[in-house]
């Protein structure tokens, strides 16, 4: 038997040694590796063995899982409370993308045309400091000022203002239907602007400045400049952003969950906060079911990203993946 050949760099044509003889003499590094690998297949791939149980009758208790089949996505999709949360998934997903995209955008461009650098360090240190607090701790701060009791600060001051009179109930903002939306809009803008502005201010910082020289001698205001200089060369960065977070709209749930209450489900439950319930919540949890809830939010997950990846290849010339 004829060994396999290979063309070098340099066009000369050599044997190429046996699988087992180049593991050997680079054993170094596989050991090396080795560590890695386990690591990799345990934490991330074992538990995709759980899937199985999407197709199972299983629920908490001694009984062995029993297989159904379909069984779990037949009652999926027949469920109108499932596609409430999968509709608020994508709804709040793809608002807050394109609200906190946006707020990046013009907050770095302001910051960029600010003239002191001192004010302009001070004010991104502020805007930056909201992404590391957690959502806990957000969601505490933005309970107390939307309380409706008599402690709570936007009540008090919509009384002070006259807005609301003497014998007006106070709002409960987290427990409107139509003010929750807008409200977790808000809070996600003020969290994590100050984060999406880096990316943006490092493309602001690489533009030439010779085409704000051009633009000075041809006579363009400041507000012209910024319209036909620095938006332009944001464009890419701005879709390319917006292309790498829509392959991550199903990952939704710590913000929606310190933030939701029962009397909003309707606007405000997404799949993560449904499997959540679907699994802690109830005296005896079907893990059958919301392992079939998980496997249909994986799936969309991951034709997302395909698509996201092909967008990012006819926008950057190179996936993501």
């Amino acid at each position: 038997m004829s060994k396999k050949k290979k063309v070098t760099p340099e066009g000369i044509e050599v044997r190429e040694k046996p699988l087992g003889l180049r593991i050997w003499n680079n054993r170094g590094h596989y050991l090396m590796f080795l560590p890695v690998f386990l690591f990799v297949l345990i934490i991330c791939y074992w538990p995709m063995l759980g899937i199985r149980y999407s197709f199972m009758e299983y629920k908490a208790g001694p009984a062995a899982p029993t297989w159904t089949g379909l069984t779990h996505f037949q009652r999926m999709f027949s469920n109108t409370a499932f596609w409430d949360a999968f509709r608020n998934t994508l709804i709040l997903s793809i608002v807050k993308l394109f609200l906190s995209t946006f707020a990046s955008v013009v907050v770095s461009i302001f910051l960029n045309e600010m003239g002191s650098l001192f004010m302009k360090k001070s004010l991104q240190t502020i805007i930056y400091l909201p992404h590391f607090m957690s959502w806990a701790v957000v969601a505490s701060i933005f309970t107390l000022i939307l309380s409706p009791s008599s402690t709570g600060m936007l009540n008090g001051m919509l009384r002070d203002w006259g807005i609301l009179g003497a014998n007006d109930s106070n709002i409960h903002f987290l427990a409107d239907e139509g003010l929750w939306r807008p409200i977790f809009y808000l809070i996600n803008i003020w969290k994590e602007t100050g984060w999406g502005t880096i990316i943006f201010l490092a493309t602001l910082s690489g533009i030439s400045p010779e085409l704000y020289e051009a633009a000075d001698i041809d006579g363009a205001t400041r507000m012209q400049k910024m319209m036909y200089v620095t938006l332009p060369a944001l464009s890419n960065t701005i879709i390319t952003v917006l292309i790498l977070n829509l392959a991550k709209v199903m990952n939704l749930f710590e913000s929606v969950f310190v933030l939701y209450n029962p009397a909003v489900y309707s606007v405000s439950d997404v799949i993560g906060t449904y499997i959540y319930r679907q699994t802690f919540t109830v005296a005896r949890p079907d893990y059958g079911y919301s392992t079939a809830v998980g496997l249909f939010r994986s799936l969309v997950g991951c034709i997302l990203v395909l698509i996201c990846n092909h967008a990012s290849k006819k926008v950057r010339g190179r996936g993501i993946v």
